[in-house]
């Protein structure tokens, strides 16, 4: 593809665990950028991954879904040597929880220097998220090594801090995941995850911080209640949608792909915002990141 993708992306591929009812385990296939990647794709426009996957049942399955799906993995390792990540999702009361199977995965050990730089500089958009910097210094350098490459084109940055305490400290993560904002085109954060990093409340305060480090565009999302929209010198909330929701596992990485599709496609942010809003609200209608 001489042209390029119209999103290319860097992270880890895990296959999921996720508790049915009645306690039973659906297998499934997982890891927050591949999720948008699939989205993305299901939302009509072509995208590549950059990973590396472990040469086992795991690394096959998510290929195989990879393939299904439509999503180029030509820049995806296979290593005999490493595993492939997995995880467990589990439920109660309180949401979701999750468990991680995934030290020392292959993704997790992805180099700097194994990074395709042409098909990075050559594709439209460049997306990665908050986990690859906090699973391992190798998968950190490589994304940051990618904005640097895409910035350098003329590949616009997005990135989705998705915040997991559970992986680092979270003043380590304040300073990574600011600094990393500094080469971001379109900032992706949850309101959660933006409350927690920057000690703000609202979602006009978050949006400001998240400006003045670098990205010109910052889509909040804000769960069940919407999405808040902020482009330099506009701002606009839409609603959410009301929906019977079983599970929202995956749901903001089903926005993140559907968001960029649609800005890829129309190159309107407020019409991405709408579709992607929908598309995530539907998609915490059934069990399992993806269905």
């Amino acid at each position: 593809m001489d042209k390029g993708f119209d999103l290319i992306c860097l992270g880890e591929p895990l296959v999921e665990f996720n508790q049915q009812p009645g306690g039973m385990f659906r297998i499934g296939i997982g890891g927050d950028v591949s999720n948008a990647a699939i989205s993305a794709v299901r939302h009509g426009i072509n995208a590549g991954f950059i990973s590396k996957v472990g040469a086992d049942i795991f690394g096959s399955e998510i290929i195989n879904k990879w393939k299904l799906e439509g999503v180029d993995y030509k820049n995806v390792e296979v290593s005999p040597d490493e595993e492939t990540g997995i995880y467990f999702v589990t439920h109660d009361e309180s949401g979701h929880k999750f468990s991680y199977r995934r030290s020392n995965s292959a993704a997790s050990n992805y180099p700097a220097s194994n990074l395709p730089q042409s098909e990075i500089s050559k594709s439209k958009v460049f997306y990665a998220s908050g986990i690859n910097l906090a699973i391992s210094e190798s998968m950190k350098e490589a994304t940051l090594e990618a904005m640097k490459i895409a910035r350098d084109g003329s590949t616009s940055v997005a990135f989705d801090p998705n915040l997991r305490p559970a992986l680092w400290p979270i003043e380590i993560a304040k300073g990574v995941i600011h600094e990393t904002m500094r080469y971001c085109d379109i900032a992706l954060p949850s309101l959660e995850d933006a409350q927690h990093l920057t000690g703000l409340n609202s979602p006009e305060e978050i949006c400001g911080f998240y400006h003045d480090l670098g990205p010109k565009t910052v889509v909040l999302t804000l769960g069940m209640n919407g999405v808040y929209l902020s482009e330099e010198g506009s701002e606009t909330q839409l609603p959410g949608h009301q929906v019977e929701a079983v599970d929202a596992t995956g749901a903001g990485d089903c926005f993140n792909g559907a968001f960029l599709a649609t800005w890829i496609q129309t190159g309107c942010f407020k019409r991405a915002a709408k579709k992607a809003n929908f598309a995530a609200a539907q998609s915490t209608t059934h069990y399992g990141a993806l269905r």
